[in-house]
């Protein structure tokens, strides 16, 4: 038996993996949660506004490459995020100025605003795919790793290493600062408190005298930035496709879903009940347990739940259950 190979493998291929990618997943979600629990509607175009932000992000580090501006072993990527969430809250403003604002004035329900988020959905992929193309896009700069597999096996003579790439490394430190500063902008700030207030009793709220459609810019101002940081840190961890950023949005709102919609602290809980669950559930399990078996008696199989193909069924059986059995999801979010 060996417990220290089998935890490094189980580090190197699901925990700091699944962390990165629950890193990304919660700041998807957090966008979600925001425009439902102020705005109340889900937000089917949030994966194409998430491809929107990154899109603008890709193009700025492509012609600051071109001027050979660089950040040395840290991608480019980083100085463009902010022009990437300028377009993209930009883009959000103009979509509720033309479509969303007037089905809320006419206090419709919301499954009409999900029904106009769907049509602000295919229209964003389209841009998207007409600006950028449809095919596969890479940032292409900075160092690809921070530990590099290799280099840790031969420094520590173990059978297993642990590789940590820039992308996951800055993944989980960004998201960190970015849920940081929104915790303390919605618990600490005069406008983080009067949307609390507006999520919580609308009519309330109003009559407190806060200003709603401050509250609804706002709202869209985090949702956008929200939306092109998990893109970015999306693209640069895995590639950017625009068709990739629509499959997230199963995900995305499982996590929401499942730590309860509506609630922020749920949504960044969910991002990581879900990453972690698929990365498990499907992840071949024979290298650790092979580790840990006595001498002789390794196993011959994968042992392999589900083929990595299944990752968005991994994430949608999980939601459907927790619609099931706790439709408010772990912290008590709004019901759906």
């Amino acid at each position: 038996m060996d417990p220290l190979n089998a935890l490094l493998a189980l580090t190197n291929f699901v925990l700091i993996p699944g962390i990165a990618y629950g890193s990304q997943l919660a700041l998807g979600a957090l966008g979600v949660t925001l425009i439902y629990g102020i705005l109340r509607f889900a937000n089917i175009a949030h994966g194409d506004v998430m491809a929107f932000g990154t899109m603008w992000t890709i193009l700025g580090t492509w012609l600051l490459k071109s001027w050979g501006v660089s950040l040395g072993f840290l991608p480019t990527a980083l100085l463009v995020l902010p022009f990437g969430i300028v377009m993209t809250v930009l883009y959000l403003l103009a979509a509720d100025k033309l479509v969303f604002s007037f089905y809320r004035k006419q206090r419709v329900r919301p499954v009409t605003l999900v029904m106009a988020s769907l049509g602000v959905m295919f229209v964003t992929n389209g841009l998207v795919r007409l600006i950028i193309g449809p095919g596969s896009q890479y940032f292409e700069d900075g160092e690809r790793f921070i530990i590099n597999v290799r280099e840790f096996m031969a420094t520590t003579g173990l059978e297993e290493g642990v590789g940590l790439r820039t992308a996951q490394a800055l993944t989980i430190a960004v998201a960190l600062i970015v849920m940081v500063a929104l915790f303390w902008f919605l618990n600490r700030t005069r406008t983080g408190k009067s949307m609390r207030a507006y999520s919580d009793n609308e009519d309330l709220a109003l009559l407190s005298g806060i200003n709603p459609d401050r509250v609804v810019m706002v709202t869209w101002i985090l949702a956008g930035g929200l939306a092109a940081i998990a893109g970015v840190l999306f693209g640069l961890d895995k590639g950017f496709r625009p068709f990739t950023y629509f499959q997230m949005l199963l995900p995305i709102f499982a996590a929401a879903i499942v730590g309860g919609l509506g609630n922020p602290m749920g949504a960044i809980a969910g991002g990581y009940i879900i990453a972690l669950s698929e990365m498990s559930i499907t992840y071949a399990w024979r290298r650790v347990v092979a580790h840990l078996a006595p001498e002789g008696w390794e196993p011959n199989n994968l042992l392999q739940v589900l083929s990595s193909d299944y990752n968005l069924a991994v994430s949608f059986a999980i939601m459907v259950l927790v619609l099931i059995f706790r439709p408010t999801g772990i912290f008590r979010g709004k019901t759906i």
